[in-house]
């Protein structure tokens, strides 16, 4: 039998247990391949080659096998053994029968203790690849902790428990996120990439299905599926609207969610720094999922265009500036959510028929101005004067001497 020092062969099996999930078939089959390379590096074929493997001793034997032939008939030393030499090692050996001897691997020297050495390394790292690849590829979607090792301009390294290498793009961060060396981030699997073999696992903050992980986490109900999270929208670190339901009427899927005094969202809100999350009970009759999207604001009526996918929304004064939400945040969840375009509109009441729509101004105003207007809610003249100048000027992000010439032109009708 032959044995190589523990330096040379343990340490080799040492790297092999440390791999999870790798059988003991491959293990040996692997093993035994390395030996069979570097046997046909040495003597050009291992065909005649025995190997048999021990990883629990960390030790192998490798026997040759060649054919007695007469000592005039050596043809090929590796296929053949003359007569005389068989006879050498038992004195019973016959022309024709086999001689299976140890191989001494050793004592081929540092040169192919080292190839083997070499190929063992090349074999476990391709392994410890196609685990990593596979492992995070069954974990897409799912959330995973990582302890921040190396930050960059446009990307955070993450270290996993295992040691593997997690990446954080800055577009996947909250703009909020702030860490140090030695943080824990949780994050979800977003994707993972092989790029010239080496996989590439990058994960996510932003992701709508980290918000969804989160909500499984803290709320049994959805864990358990009793409640469903059907529909998600986010802006993230700013806001996000979540459409819940359930099909059994003794739960209350908005309450559980939010937990007693807000108990279960807090922690969610905490992890996404700060982000403010809406829920709201999910309903396939759109007029009215339109109309709780757009929730704190209460609608007074709906327009739906289905077939171009768009929503004419009709609310009082007073509910317009709620329904936009500050910077437009609001309605831009609201749509995202239904996938519905959303525009909102002043209610005018009967006592309001002296009111005129801005489209009516537009042999005066630019026509792209009033779209600006009206998508910030102000559809009619007396919507536009009833928001203060400067207020108009930084929601409708237009300069202050096209908002003058707007109040200018909509006043002299007014005087008239």
């Amino acid at each position: 039998m032959s044995k190589m020092e523990p330096i040379n062969f343990i340490d080799t099996f040492a790297e092999f247990k440390e791999l999870k999930n790798i059988d003991r078939p491959t293990l040996i089959s692997i093993l035994e391949e390395s030996f069979r390379g570097a046997l046909t590096k040495m003597f050009g074929s291992d065909e005649n080659f025995d190997v048999i493997i021990n990883p629990d001793k960390g030790d192998f034997e490798i026997w040759h096998n060649r054919e007695v032939v007469a000592d005039d008939e050596v043809e090929d030393p590796i296929r053949h053994i003359s007569l005389t030499e068989a006879k050498k090692i038992d004195i019973d050996y016959e022309i024709g029968e086999t001689v299976a001897d140890a191989v001494d691997f050793l004592g081929f020297g540092r040169r192919a203790i080292l190839t083997l050495r070499q190929t063992l390394s090349s074999k476990i790292l391709e392994l410890q690849k196609d685990y990593l690849f596979n492992k995070y590829k069954d974990r897409i979607g799912q959330i995973v902790s990582g302890e921040v090792y190396q930050m960059w301009k446009k990307e955070i390294l993450l270290l996993d428990d295992e040691g593997n290498e997690l990446l954080l793009p800055k577009t996947e961060q909250i703009p909020a996120d702030f860490y140090r060396k030695g943080d824990s981030v949780r994050s979800v699997v977003l994707k993972v990439e092989s790029r010239n073999g080496n996989p590439k696992i990058i994960v996510s903050r932003t992701s709508p299905m980290f918000l969804q992980r989160l909500f499984e986490l803290e709320v049994p109900e959805i864990h358990d599926g009793l409640i469903t999270i059907r529909k998600i929208a986010r802006i993230p670190g700013e806001r996000a609207k979540v459409a819940v339901e359930t099909y059994d009427e003794r739960i209350d899927p908005v309450g559980a969610c939010v937990g007693v005094k807000g108990a279960r969202i807090h922690g969610i809100v905490r992890e996404l720094r700060n982000e403010n999350i809406d829920v709201i009970n999910y309903t396939n009759n759109i007029s009215l999922f339109i109309a709780r999207s757009l929730s704190p604001a209460k609608i007074s009526s709906i327009q739906l265009d289905e077939e171009n996918h768009k929503a004419d929304v009709y609310l009082k004064p007073e509910e317009i500036s709620m329904a936009i939400g500050k910077s437009g945040m609001n309605i831009r969840l609201a749509s995202m959510l239904t996938e519905y375009t959303i525009d909102v509109f002043r209610d005018i009441d009967e006592a309001d028929d002296e009111d005129i729509y801005l489209d009516e101004f537009n042999d005066e105003i630019e026509q792209w101005v009033i779209d600006i207007l009206k998508s910030i809610g102000c559809d009619t003249a007396k919507s536009v004067l009833a928001i203060p100048r400067e207020e108009l000027i930084q929601r409708s992000d237009l300069e202050e001497e096209t908002v003058d010439d707007v109040l200018r032109v909509i006043k002299a009708e007014f005087e008239e």
